[in-house]
């Protein structure tokens, strides 16, 4: 599904040039569940940057579901992203003056469904996430666990085929981090959902098939 060949990242300001990625030669298949561990400032959420085509490698080449990346548009990669893929960040990134209704929606405004259909998908996906009793509570308004579930819904309401989490249970405690991580496993087998994971936690990095793992940039395992 992602082919990542000889891929490097350069970030270069007048007096300073950093390599984030060096190297990278990686491939994910489809429906696989991989976590991507390493320590703070290895190269873990550019890596998934460049997957999620929000960023573009200084070097090589992305291929994602066989399509070759590198002279996309941003108007191109902005359709690939939007038909495919789909974001869990860790600070979640709700917008504070939409309820749940609407946060987890909003995806769909960018699609050509009817307005019916966008309502009976995000009524259907919090239904999955277990909030459909919070749809017009505000984010203000929930706990961390369900401010995740929230965001997993907005992320999943699309049906993307990628699924790219960014330390997804950092903010949570044990509880709740089981419980979102449960709802990632759940979408991988049931649903057949790419996930790619960025955690620092080797417990939950044990429940994934794969385990990527990076240093100062490099792809070490």
């Amino acid at each position: 599904m992602i082919q990542l060949r000889e891929i490097q990242k350069i970030y270069r300001t007048k007096t300073v040039e950093t390599i984030a990625l060096e190297n990278v030669n990686l491939e994910i298949g489809r429906g696989e569940f991989v976590s991507v561990m390493g320590p703070s400032g290895c190269g873990k959420s550019t890596l998934l940057n460049i997957i999620g085509l929000l960023d573009k490698p200084s070097q090589g080449e992305l291929s994602f579901q066989e399509k070759n990346t590198r002279n996309f548009s941003d108007k191109e990669a902005a359709r690939l992203r939007n038909q495919n893929i789909g974001f869990i960040f860790q600070s979640f990134h709700l917008i504070n003056a939409l309820n749940v209704f609407d946060n987890v929606g909003m995806p769909l405004l960018y699609s050509r469904m009817s307005s019916s259909e966008r309502k009976s998908r995000t009524r259907d996906v919090l239904e999955t996430v277990g909030l459909s009793h919070r749809m017009r509570h505000f984010p203000a308004e929930l706990s961390g666990g369900q401010s995740q579930r929230v965001a997993i819904a907005r992320a999943i309401v699309a049906k993307p085929s990628l699924l790219l989490a960014d330390e997804p249970t950092g903010n949570l405690d044990s509880k709740n981090g089981e419980q979102i991580m449960e709802m990632l496993k759940d979408l991988n087998k049931n649903h057949q959902t790419t996930v790619v994971m960025v955690t620092h936690d080797e417990q939950l990095a044990r429940q994934t098939q794969r385990i990527i793992r990076f240093f100062d940039g490099r792809q070490v395992s």
